[in-house]
């Protein structure tokens, strides 16, 4: 398939535009026990959001396969207590990224205790949540806080699966603390709130025409009372730290499978070999079995090649074929990958791959920068916390995914930093098709503990290797600000075993210990460049801005505003922008490689975006900040 980038850009500035113009849908604040008053402050694609289609896009678009099925909508939930016991149940969950007996980094029992293995069929529950969306969200339908809940609803098998095929029970991601069963049955139990991870429920789903299975999904989510990595979210939201996020928040969903399937697909390109490498993971791997691989460009076959299901494929691109991704000519090749068992396929899915290349060389001048595909490239960015008034953690539609990134887009950015939390893959996957830069944080935690610190390891190495696979992201940061910051040296040495093909932000803005590829310096308002003292590191600006211009109140989450200095107005927002790029191109002849400017979408009081939380309102106008931005890069990319 092909993208026509101009096209959807433009689609995008006239929705916006219209947005602009026609106001803003807004509900009725409510209050409830347990919950934190939320304004019901809406985006456009509110009205997206129909019950019997929520998130309805296949949502693993690097592993597709063609049957699935989205258990999105309304379930039943309620508010469980704590139990007197705690489970002792071995089953644990695999995840679509790496194969694994447990999820948990150590044999301590899930802390959410031992939920009762079914409900009566007249036992009341509280109410019907919309999932994926988050309990606290106001599109969820409810609106409160709890940190145990349990949800269930109802399936039926479709009737064209074959009654000898797997069913795996996929979720694309719950906070924190995951137990599901299946009919009364133990399906299994994760820990993370970032990962995807799926359970084979073949053993317990009735697969007869139009009979009912019951799914019950007991969640734990200590927020920040707990160990885990948690990113923004508090119990009590103010200033940097924002609403909670609790339970089910991204897609639900199940699939048919052989008895051996594709797991997963390890993608790497070679840009000065021609070279594309694929290793599958095969669940269940018989000698009978081998693989075929098909790219295409567009629905041209470019390469075949066959292979063992025990080792790495290498496919070389004839050089008059090969072309690269960039952010100007965001250009991903389609792939097809066949199961074969005996010369016969009994699995298949499809996946894309680009070549591009991220590495640090030095200049005619002898100082070290930023390369993309062997040409230096200034990374122009904005900080995005990836939160929604009406979803917080989940957008309301693939269509607002779509809309942020291009709005970044046609700002002039070529970079986004992903603060703090990992997005569902979708985000992801269109990062990779409009030609979007991503430097993707790891979600902080205190990490005060040996156990946290064994599940920050533990969740690092989930973050990466589910979304290796985007070759949007290119860089990796640790740690941000000095928060939970632990082994930094070990971290470093620890992501670049699992991804040798990124650069690595061991420490954002405070205690560098002169590890990593990069040397973040963070002021605000800023910018202040980082002083160099490694010459096996370039300079960045991981963050910088933070300047406040108060939208009317129909447009902000509170009344409490606040930010780390204001502009009273859009000029002087402009003017204070344009001041500092000044100091920027300053600083890119002295070895600036990137920056960040703090930040892209208002985020409840936090009031310092360019795009009100709404995303109703653009501060700055696009044309402006393009331009800008386009000149800064230009500047900096021109050695």
């Amino acid at each position: 398939m092909t993208f026509n980038f101009k096209s959807v850009l433009l689609s995008f500035v006239v929705i916006f535009v219209t947005l602009i113009s026609s106001g803003i849908v807004r509900g009725v604040d409510s209050t409830s026990d347990g919950s934190i008053p939320i304004p019901k402050l809406k985006t456009a694609w509110s009205k997206e959001v129909l019950p019997d289609r929520v998130h309805s896009d296949y949502p693993r678009p690097t592993l597709t396969r063609r049957d699935w099925l989205n258990l999105n909508g309304y379930w039943d939930w309620k508010q469980i207590e704590i139990p007197t016991t705690t489970t002792t149940s071995t089953s644990t969950s695999t995840t679509s990224s790496t194969p694994s007996t447990s999820t948990s980094p150590t044999s301590t029992p899930l802390s959410i205790g031992s939920p009762r293995i079914s409900v009566t069929k007249n036992e009341q529950f509280d109410g019907r949540v919309l999932v994926p969306f988050p309990i606290e969200s106001s599109l969820s339908g409810v609106g409160k806080s709890f940190d145990r809940i349990v949800y269930r609803r109802q399936f039926t098998i479709p009737s064209t699966w074959q009654n000898n095929q797997r069913i795996l029970l996929h979720f694309g991601g719950v906070d924190w603390e995951t137990v599901a069963y299946i009919n009364g049955q133990l399906a299994g139990k994760h820990q993370g709130a970032y990962d995807p991870f799926y359970f084979d429920i073949t053993n317990h789903v009735k697969t007869a025409r139009n009979e009912p299975n019951e799914i019950l999904v007991y969640v734990y989510d200590p927020t920040n009372h707990g160990e885990q990595p948690r990113g923004k979210q508090s119990i009590n939201p103010s200033g940097t730290q924002y609403r909670s996020v609790t339970g089910i928040w991204q897609t639900v969903w199940i699939e048919p499978v052989a008895k051996s399937y594709i797991q997963s697909l390890s993608i790497s390109t070679d840009i000065d070999q021609n070279v594309l490498s694929i290793h599958p993971s095969i669940e269940n791997p018989k000698p009978e079995l081998s693989l075929r691989f098909e790219v295409f460009d567009g629905d041209n076959l470019i390469v075949e090649a066959f292979g063992g299901v025990d080792g790495r494929t290498m496919m070389k691109i004839p050089k008059n074929k090969l072309k690269l991704w960039k952010p100007d000519s965001p250009f991903l090749y389609q792939i097809r990958v066949q199961l074969l068992e005996r010369g016969a396929p009994i699995d298949q899915v499809g996946s894309y791959a680009a070549f591009r290349k991220i590495d640090l060389a030095r200049n005619a001048q002898g100082i070290l920068r930023i390369r993309l595909n062997n040409k230096f490239l200034f990374l122009m960015g904005v900080i995005d916390q990836g939160y929604w008034p009406d979803g917080l953690y989940t957008p309301p539609s693939d269509n607002a995914i779509k809309a942020d990134i291009l709005a970044a887009k046609s700002c002039g950015f070529n970079m986004i930093r992903k603060h703090l939390k990992v997005e569902p893959e979708r985000w992801y996957y269109w990062c990779d098709r409009v030609g979007m830069l991503v430097w993707q944080d790891m979600p902080s935690g205190d990490n005060r503990t040996n156990e946290s610190k064994k599940i920050f390891q533990h969740e690092l190495q989930r973050m990466i290797k589910s979304r290796s696979s985007h070759p949007s992201i290119v860089i990796w940061s640790l740690f941000n600000e000095g928060l939970g910051q632990h082994r930094t040296a070990e971290y470093v040495k620890f992501t670049r075993q699992l991804d040798p093909s990124r650069l690595i932000n061991a420490a954002g803005g405070w205690n560098d210990l002169n590890v990593g590829d990069l040397k973040d310096n963070h002021k605000f308002p800023g910018p202040e460049p980082p002083v160099i003292t490694d010459n096996n590191r370039c300079g960045v600006i991981g963050s910088f801005g933070g300047i406040t211009l108060v939208p009317p109140p129909e447009n902000t989450w509170t009344t409490e505003t606040w930010g780390y200095s204001h502009a009273k107005d859009a000029e002087t927002l402009l003017n204070k922008y344009k001041k500092m790029h000044a100091q920027l191109r300053s600083m890119i002849e002295n070895g600036l490689s990137a920056a960040v400017f703090h930040q892209f979408v208002d985020v409840e009081s936090e009031c310092n975006g360019i795009i009100t939380y709404d995303r109703n309102i653009l501060k700055i106008p696009a044309a402006e900040i393009n331009k800008i931005n386009t000149e800064t890069i230009k500047y900096g990319s021109s050695e």
